[in-house]
Formats: structure tokens, sequence, C-alpha cells
């Protein structure tokens, strides 16, 4: 059996599992074990899975995600986000006016990722379009980037939790595959975290965001780069200044990654 499958199967049973408790992971899946290919192929696995009859347990949307997909119908953004849309997988469905998964460029140098939807975007179904919003698409215009031309936005979370509170950590990793799986699509060259939520959810890390902050790490082998959330520096304007000096260092290396050409 391939790693890949092994790992399907194992979110599929956390997601099925977590569905059957309300949206909690259980214990048994807080970790996810290494994975690696067994030396005897097993069959194929059905691109296809049914809940046995009068079974309450259902396949998970952002299981489905990962890879039950056949060849003739390719995993894409637009896939992804036709999931993310139907999705009932946690509390937040239960109170979301809108369902948030994501706008940019289908091939982006920069990923742009989020904490989750506020007011404004819960309304238009788009990422970062109120106030933080503005003030992001101009740090990121400040370092040659816009959503239309070179990078893709997204949240940890595809649905605003209620009055903006942080998402829970059981919300999170409910909607983490979609994550992992638009970052598996977009191949993005870097990825920017804005704020303490996402670094936090990227990073496996409970580190202040001020420690982490202009520092380079990797996501599955993708440079990686936290700085503070646009509506953190709507409330502190003495952040502006280090969040300016981490998008000139994110530049740096971008350039050194594309050779300078966007």
């Amino acid at each position: 059996m391939k790693a890949s499958e092994k790992e399907l199967i194992f979110n599929l049973l956390k997601n099925a599992s977590a569905q059957a408790n309300g949206g909690f992971v259980p214990s048994a899946f807080a970790n996810k074990p290494i994975f690696e290919d067994d030396d005897t192929p097993a069959p194929e696995m059905p691109s296809k899975i049914e809940a046995s009859a009068g079974s309450n347990i259902q396949a998970a949307p952002s299981a489905v995600v990962l890879g039950a997909q056949s060849d003739a119908s390719p995993l894409t953004i637009e896939s992804i986000a036709s999931k993310i849309l139907k999705c009932t997988h946690c509390q937040l469905a239960r109170t979301r006016t809108n369902v948030v998964p994501g706008e940019g460029v289908p091939h982006p140098e920069v990923l742009v990722i989020g904490e989750g939807p506020g007011y404004d975007e819960d309304m238009q179904g788009r990422p970062f379009v109120g106030k933080a919003g503005i003030l992001l698409d101009k740090m990121l215009g400040a370092i040659g980037l816009s959503r239309t031309t070179n990078c893709f936005i997204a949240n940890v979370v595809k649905c605003r939790p209620p009055q903006n509170r942080d998402p829970f950590p059981e919300e999170q990793e409910a909607c983490f595959s979609f994550l992992e799986a638009q970052i598996k699509i977009l191949k993005p060259k870097m990825i920017l975290c804005m704020g303490r939520i996402s670094a936090h959810k990227m990073l496996n890390s409970e580190e202040a965001i001020g420690k982490l902050r202009g520092q380079f790490f990797e996501f599955s082998g993708i440079p990686l780069m936290a700085t503070y959330h646009p509506s953190a520096l709507l409330r502190n304007q003495d952040l502006k200044r280090p969040a300016w000096e981490d998008l000139k260092k994110f530049r740096q290396k971008l350039d050194t990654l594309t050779g300078g050409n966007q």
C-alpha cells in the first residue's frame, strides 16, 4: 500500500470519527503518523466510499479532498472549493453566512494564509475584504505582490467564527485538510502566514508571534515566514515597522527563488 493511500485512510477515519462526535477530533487521531510505502503493492482503492446501510457515519468532505479522485476527475482548486462550499464538518457551518474557500491566481508565487473570515468576508464569501484586507493588499503591493497577479489568499478555517473569536483547535483541524490540499495543488514558491493563529497551525508551535515573525521555516519543503496580522497593525501602529522589515526580507527570499521575475 502506498503512503498516500495510508494517509487517505487515516484522514477518512479521523474525519468520520470527528463528524460522529460533533466535530471533535478523538485523541487517537491528534497526531498524524509518518506513512511509508509497503514493499508489496495493495489493490487500488475505490474512488467512492459508501456508508453501510443505517450508518450515521459519513466520509467528511475534507477527507475526500485529499485524494479520492479518479484519473478522469483530477483534483483542482475548483473541485476543492466545491467541497468546501458543501462542508458541514464542524460547528462553524451552523453559523456562517458564506463559506470562504480563498481566491487568487491558479499558479501563485506566494500563498498568503490568514486566520479565518471576519464579518465582511462572511458576507461576501471572499478572503480579506474588510479593513484588514485593504491593508493586506497594500502590504502585498508594497513588495510587488497581488491576489490578481501572483498570489493566492486562503485561511486556516473557511467559515467565520462567531463574534470573530479565535477558531477552536477542533475547528482548525476539521478544515486543515482543505488547506493542505490547496497547497498541494497550488505549489507556491513561498508561504506567508498572517498572524498568530496561522503561524501556530502551520508551524505546530505555541510560540508568540513576536518570536516567530521574520524567520524562515518550511512547510512540506516550501519556505514559510510569519508576520503580524493586518488587524494587529490597525490596532497597534508600532507593529508596522517590524512587519515592513519582515515583508522586505520575504521579498528578498522570493527573489532568490524566482530570479526576481514575477
